[in-house]
């Protein structure tokens, strides 16, 4: 096992440094980098005397606009001035100190952005797994056990329907229903907890952040049941079919002993294997569309506002982190296999 792991983190490297070359190559493509974006921001706020940003300040000259001089030294200011090969490999260099650098415009670091934006994303994304994992796995083992039945048809039913709509559209409609829209003034529009939440005592802050995250985490969990419960479902379908449930049934074993010693062991290892790659998913994919509907500030809507404003210190230091953790999940995922099932052994995960 320990040769195995050492193999797969020294694949790592490669890995994550030809993801971030691809990245950096494609970002020096796209028109309207930071330097043009400021240079629009100069020449609309010039004329009415504002500064467009507290670290450029005096480099536009009215109507005279950016001479080739000023436009250098903006270029140096965000360290366009250096070839491209050269910017890349001082920015590997300070990545593996974990040294991000500064957002372009948000004048904080990388590191000070993405951990100002932790708080939403840990909201959304570990409810959103625990509750998902903890009904649907639940739900398909009822399902399967009571396969063709009137609770497995209703239920099916509904999963589909919910799967079928959109997180931000069910977000918007209970926005309007129970969001003090047309209808009922029930749960808070916006934000993760009250504006007087430090106000609160201990018990009520609780209450304040869960009553907060109540239609955010309905409107993300109820498009995912569908997939969790109908994998768990079939998995547990697929063994009860097979030989050596039929001979403890013959046996005489009781049922619940074969389903929930027997079954469920075996059944559950493509369910518990995905814990950690679902896990790492949901903690940092925030939702764009759900954290704009409710103004939740998350990792989603940072990522967005980091592409659309040409932010590459943010773009990269952000897919540097989540790269780093995907792969590191992966590596856990594999693990887990063979703690799981025995049966399988780590020359066969290399032959996948």
């Amino acid at each position: 096992m320990a040769a195995y792991i050492l193999k797969r983190l020294l694949l790592m490297i490669p890995t994550l440094f030809g993801i971030m070359l691809i990245t950096f190559v494609v970002t020096q493509f796209v028109p309207g980098g930071p330097v043009e974006q400021l240079v629009a921001q100069l020449q609309s706020h010039g004329a009415q005397g504002q500064e467009a940003s507290s670290g450029v300040a005096g480099l536009y000259r009215g109507a005279k606009g950016l001479d080739e001089e000023r436009l250098n030294e903006l270029k140096a200011l965000y360290g366009f001035d250096k070839p491209a090969h050269q910017r890349f490999y001082e920015m590997i260099l300070n990545y593996i100190s974990f040294d991000l650098g500064e957002s372009h415009f948000h004048q904080k670091s990388v590191i000070e952005l993405i951990i100002s934006k932790l708080p939403v994303s840990i909201s959304l994304g570990v409810w959103t797994f625990l509750i998902t994992y903890l009904t649907c796995i639940p739900l398909g083992i009822k399902k399967a056990v009571r396969d063709g039945s009137r609770f497995d048809v209703i239920t099916s039913t509904i999963i589909l329907i919910g799967y079928a709509i959109p997180g931000f559209v069910l977000g918007v409609l209970m926005l309007v229903l129970f969001g003090g829209g047309s209808f009922w003034d029930v749960f808070p529009l916006r934000g993760l907890v009250s504006d007087n939440w430090a106000e609160l005592p201990w018990y009520q802050q609780i209450l304040d952040y869960l009553w907060h995250m109540v239609l955010p985490i309905t409107a993300s969990v109820v498009g995912s049941f569908a997939v969790m419960t109908m994998l768990t479902k079939n998995s547990f379908i697929e063994e009860i079919r097979k030989q050596y449930v039929l001979t403890a049934r013959a046996k005489g074993v009781p049922e619940s002993k074969v389903l929930y010693k027997h079954v469920f062991r075996n059944a559950v290892i493509p369910l518990v294997t995905g814990f950690p790659a679902a896990f790492i998913s949901a903690f940092f994919a925030g939702s764009l569309l759900i954290e704009q509907i409710f103004s939740l500030d998350g990792l989603g809507l940072l990522a967005y506002e980091s592409v659309i404003q040409r932010d590459y210190p943010v773009v990269m230091g952000s897919l540097y982190i989540f790269t780093m953790l995907g792969l590191i999940a992966k590596l856990i995922t594999d693990i887990s296999y063979v703690l799981i099932d025995p049966r399988i052994q780590f020359e066969s995960l290399d032959n996948r």
